[in-house]
């Protein structure tokens, strides 16, 4: 990948999911040397601090289908703002997060920048939800479809355009569990999944090959937004909604060095590292070696 200046920016953010803890996530990405590990491979990097998120003790539930709309909503302005600015300084935006609602502030920054984004969305979860059709009511199942352009307009006009993304330029990596209307949804918008079915049939090697050709079709930028849950909860025990049978360590090392080989990604975010959850921070670890084989680490 070429050595584009990197900012940090963490998104402490637990309101987007019922368990707590993932808020302390950047710490604890920070914590495990993510900078030391990007200055090492010959990157410029600043960290920017943490965005001012609310706490569920100073919130209120106002809506059951939409916890936290407010909140989450406000939060996800502040780092789309964030994040453009970042783009502007022709800098790389790495986010740490926090749960994976933030991704709808994430990409509405840097998709303005761009006329036709791409995604690679790493998780063992749809995110395709909205109001009406989350068992939930959490926002962090409803961020790629905001994206998309399609939810509650708070959660869609973030940044104050819609949509962010195209379905055709939108690809899933490593999904294990989805709800009825995420199915529907997807087959409605023709989204291109590789379930973890696909990954153990055609190896990672195939989709990765696949999910890049994807994203890379008429597109101007990549964003990779990397769930940790996407792997198996054997490598990565914390975080809020493990599934079985995800996707290994080292296949999700090879995902990332493909990535890295393709020059395509234009900013990236890893979110859902829940310290609470975790042993002795393995999870951060993960998410720190994982941003290394992205950023270029190579084992030889």
């Amino acid at each position: 990948m070429k050595k584009k200046p990197i900012s940090i920016i963490g998104m402490p953010l637990d309101l987007g999911q019922g368990r707590r803890g993932v808020d302390m996530g950047p710490s604890a990405i920070r914590y495990a040397t993510a900078q030391d590990e990007l200055i090492k491979l010959g990157y410029e990097v600043e960290d920017l601090g943490d965005i001012l998120t609310s706490s569920p003790e100073s919130s209120v539930i106002e809506h059951q289908n939409l916890k936290y709309l407010k909140e989450v909503s406000l939060a996800c302005e502040q780092l789309a703002d964030s994040i453009s600015k970042v783009v502007e300084r022709d800098r790389f935006p790495l986010v740490f997060g926090g749960d994976h609602s933030i991704a709808i502030g994430t990409i509405a920054g840097v998709a303005k920048h761009y006329e036709n984004l791409g995604v690679i969305w790493y998780d063992a979860h749809g995110d395709l939800n909205t109001g009406e059709t989350s068992p939930s009511g959490n926002i962090h199942g409803m961020s790629l479809a905001a994206s998309l352009g399609i939810g509650h307009p708070a959660l869609v006009r973030c940044g104050g355009y819609a949509p962010k993304v195209r379905p055709e330029n939108v690809v899933l990596v490593g999904i294990r569990e989805l709800d009825q209307g995420e199915k529907e949804l997807i087959r409605e918008l023709g989204i291109r999944v590789f379930t973890m079915h696909e990954i153990d049939r055609l190896g990672m090697a195939r989709v990765m090959d696949e999910a890049i050709h994807i994203v890379s079709k008429n597109t101007d930028g990549v964003h990779l937004s990397l769930d940790l849950d996407g792997l198996d909860p054997k490598d990565c025990p914390g975080v809020g909604t493990p599934v079985p049978g995800g996707i290994s360590y080292r296949e999700s090392h090879l995902a990332m060095e493909m990535l890295a080989e393709a020059n395509k990604i234009t900013s990236a975010e890893f979110v859902e590292v829940n310290p609470i959850l975790d042993q002795s921070n393995q999870t951060a670890k993960v998410a720190v070696a994982l941003i290394g084989s992205l950023f270029g680490k190579k084992i030889l």
